[in-house]
């Protein structure tokens, strides 16, 4: 089975790309099915599974599926293929914005995601929260297992040694503090602005945490539920807005931030302009910081208005990016561990069979013999019948229980192949496996009738 990854982010694919393929809720949850459910031809007019598990990382800038596939190759090309027809992206507009990862690589880029070493803002502390989110939407999809599951959780501890062992999340910022300050430095120093917020999620609060940071500024909430409007604005004492008064509030902002997680456009070109006239096109900023976007880009050509979209935060300079970049070999060698710790668990899952059928051979050998002895001691009581049994099975997990250790432990260091094949010839277990097992329900079956005393 291959880890293999395929996906886009802010580096790879302007916004009009990611908008469009954005994923949240109901969308998420039907997304991860229809992986789940990709098939390809495989002869005889069969069709094979693509992938055997599946989760989805989206976030504003980026959008990445993570699979288990059994074949790389087929794989991307279905996934590919899949991402295409979401959105009915021509594969050719597509595929140039697109970047394919398998095996270590995968791995390696999860962790970087995680720690925050491939975030637009360096060491941003969202990200680790969006990975635990993806890994938790692809369980209650029921579309994870073991390999994904495992390596998620790997990639989280990595996020979060990182953000406590080294510098990388200190003195950061967020993409709505980046939002804030480049909103704040389209006018004069000191001036006390009204801002209308536009949301009330997670991107809501930290904007207007940073806007309080950055000055005394007059806040205005607005949000498609009043009450939670009515919450932050009793937190950050600023006032609360219904839509129906959407062009009140614009007529009076000097800025807007817009957050929502609608997905659509909620500001249009036209409402823009016919505010903009009885403002008498005095200057207005809008600070669009939301995946898809909430303005319509058409506003940048309405006289008076600037508009910002999160590709434009990229140019916000950060007085302590020096410190946390010098944080990043720390961060790598975090990285490159626990890459190791997954590889390791990796390859001891590739010794697990031949283990599991070495115990099998040598716990069907025991039962035969255990059956033997005990014919031939029938006067026995049933606690001394369970002593022996209980004997019989200690020494068979006494005498594994160092080869089986050492067994994962030449997995671990990558040397699976050889010793599995090693173990399977000098047990042949293939053929022992079997044939012990059957001796055994045999041996059962005759136990289970003499107990109802139909075997004298």
């Amino acid at each position: 089975m291959k880890m293999i990854a395929v996906g886009l982010n802010y580096k790879t694919a302007p916004i009009e790309i990611r908008e469009k393929l954005t994923m949240t809720g109901c969308v998420l949850r039907s997304t991860l099915d229809d992986l789940k459910a990709l098939k390809v031809a495989s002869g005889g007019g069969s069709k094979t599974q693509v992938v055997d598990e599946a989760i989805i990382l989206s976030t504003c800038n980026r959008l990445e599926i993570y699979a288990a596939a059994r074949d790389f190759q087929a794989g991307l090309t279905q996934i590919e293929l899949f991402l295409s027809r979401l959105q009915n992206i021509p594969l050719d507009d597509l595929r140039p914005h697109l970047y394919s990862l398998s095996g270590d690589a995968t791995v390696t880029h999860l962790m970087q995601v995680s720690c925050g070493l491939d975030s637009m803002i360096l060491g941003e502390a969202q990200i680790l929260g969006q990975v635990t989110a993806a890994l938790d939407a692809a369980f209650d999809a029921q579309t994870v297992g073991a390999g994904l599951s495992h390596l998620f959780s790997q990639a989280i501890h990595a996020g979060k040694r990182a953000r406590t062992e080294t510098v990388i999340s200190r003195h950061t910022t967020s993409v709505s503090h980046a939002g804030a300050s480049l909103l704040v430095q389209q006018f004069a120093p000191d001036v006390r602005l009204n801002v209308l917020i536009l949301g009330a999620g997670e991107m809501a609060v930290m904007a207007a945490q940073a806007l309080q940071r950055l000055g005394d500024h007059r806040l205005a909430f607005m949000n498609r539920t009043f009450h939670r409007a009515e919450e932050l604005a009793a937190e950050f004492g600023g006032i609360a807005m219904t839509w129906n008064d959407l062009d009140m509030a614009l007529e009076v902002a000097d800025a807007v931030i817009c957050c929502t997680g609608a997905p659509h456009i909620v500001l249009v070109k036209e409402n823009i302009a016919t505010v903009q006239v009885t403002r008498e096109h005095r200057p207005l900023v809008l600070m669009d910081i939301a995946v898809p976007r909430d303005v319509d880009p058409g506003v940048s050509t309405i006289d008076g208005v600037k508009l910002f979209d999160i590709d434009d935060l990229q140019s916000v300079v950060d007085s302590n990016i020096e410190l946390r970049r010098g944080a990043i070999p720390a961060v790598e060698r975090i990285i490159e561990e626990e890459v190791v710790r997954f590889n390791g668990w990796l390859s001891s899952r590739a010794v697990t069979p031949v283990i599991t059928d070495l115990r099998k051979w040598a716990q069907a050998v025991a039962d035969e013999e255990l059956s033997s002895a005990l014919q031939k001691l029938p006067d026995l009581d049933e606690k001394s019948k369970r002593m022996v049994t209980r004997l019989a099975h200690r020494i068979i997990n006494r005498f594994l229980h160092e080869p089986t250790s050492r067994l994962r432990d030449q997995a671990f260091d990558g040397n699976a192949a050889y010793f599995t094949h090693v173990v399977r010839e000098l047990f042949p277990l293939d053929e022992n496996v079997a044939a012990a097992t059957h001796i055994s329900d045999n041996n059962r079956t005759a136990e289970s009738k003499q107990g109802k005393g139909q075997v004298a």
